[in-house]
């Protein structure tokens, strides 16, 4: 008599599903990868460009005194006379690194990282008039933030601390800023939204606060300590600088602004967002329609 052999039948897997218990899902604790940030990006920016009104204006002035903060630290820092050039100014940009920090994980809306909004915008998955709305929106009330953190440091007396060189500090990094000729403004804001949109994109290659933190940090650390322009800090230093008694107008404010903003939209813009929306984004999608074309084949071709 011959004896079939017993294979894994359909009765045989049920058994085994009942006895097995089924593997859990692990988390990946790994970053994600340069291409998966651009899929990120683009994701939050559609989610930013079609916020309320009301809830967009909200966030913008907690990231406009969230930056002051930073800026607030700073001056801190830079009025310690002890310190060396190279050490005033790292501290000083460490420090800073708070506004960002606090932007990236309490939840705002801050101008120069919202220029990543750009990339959504090549990719056609926001409208001009959606990008201009969140920029001069959230621009504004970064100001509003700013200068509104300005006045209350000054009506708490801060500049008072260290026998008053934080507020003489102050008044010098703000007099320094309104006499920056127009182009050299404008390239260090440049230069200053490159790296601040690069800390925003890599804050999003990670998965825990730990991990954005490190990514923010060592960026913001770099253009405060090179000295570039970020507007929205500048929207804190000098309406605080001309409380504190600076001989500065409204002009001096917006003739350094003007540059600034410009050069920040630059950076952002056009050197973070485009440049990564080129590499990651189009280069994808052209491959995805060659292989598209390839299977299903132009019209007009002749099967073989």
């Amino acid at each position: 008599m011959i004896q079939r052999k017993r294979g894994a039948g359909p009765r045989d897997k049920m058994d085994a599903d009942r006895t097995t218990p089924p593997m859990p899902d692990i988390p990946s604790v790994d970053a994600y990868s340069p291409k998966e940030i651009a899929g990120r990006v683009k994701d939050f920016c559609i989610v930013k460009a079609k916020l309320a009104l009301l809830p967009l204006a909200m966030l913008g002035m907690l990231a406009g005194a969230f930056i002051g903060l930073g800026g607030l630290m700073f001056t801190l820092v830079a009025s310690d006379a002890t310190l060396g050039f190279a050490a005033a100014r790292l501290l000083g940009g460490l420090s800073f690194a708070l506004g960002l920090l606090l932007v990236t994980v309490a939840g705002a809306e801050l101008f120069t990282g919202n220029n990543l909004l750009a990339m959504a915008w090549a990719d056609g998955c926001v409208s001009t008039r959606e990008v201009l709305r969140n920029w001069l929106v959230v621009c504004a009330a970064n100001f509003v933030g700013a200068a509104g953190l300005a006045l209350l440091v000054w009506l708490s007396g801060h500049g008072a601390l260290n026998d008053g060189r934080v507020a003489s500090t102050a008044i010098r990094i703000a007099t320094a800023k309104a006499q920056l000729p127009f182009a050299e403004a404008f390239f260090r804001g440049v230069l200053c939204n490159v790296l601040v949109c690069m800390a925003a994109w890599m804050a999003l290659a990670g998965r825990s606060v730990t991990d954005k933190a490190v990514a923010i940090v060592f960026p913001i650390t770099a253009f405060v300590a090179a000295g570039f322009e970020h507007s929205i800090a500048n929207m804190y230093f000098m309406p605080l600088a001309m409380l504190l008694g600076a001989p500065l107008g409204a002009m001096d404010m917006v003739r350094n602004l003007v540059p600034v903003i410009a050069g920040n939209l630059v950076g952002g813009s056009v050197l973070v967002a485009l440049v990564y929306y080129v590499i990651y984004v189009r280069t994808e999608r052209g491959r995805t329609a060659s292989r598209s074309r390839l299977a299903v084949g132009e019209p007009g071709d002749r099967l073989p």
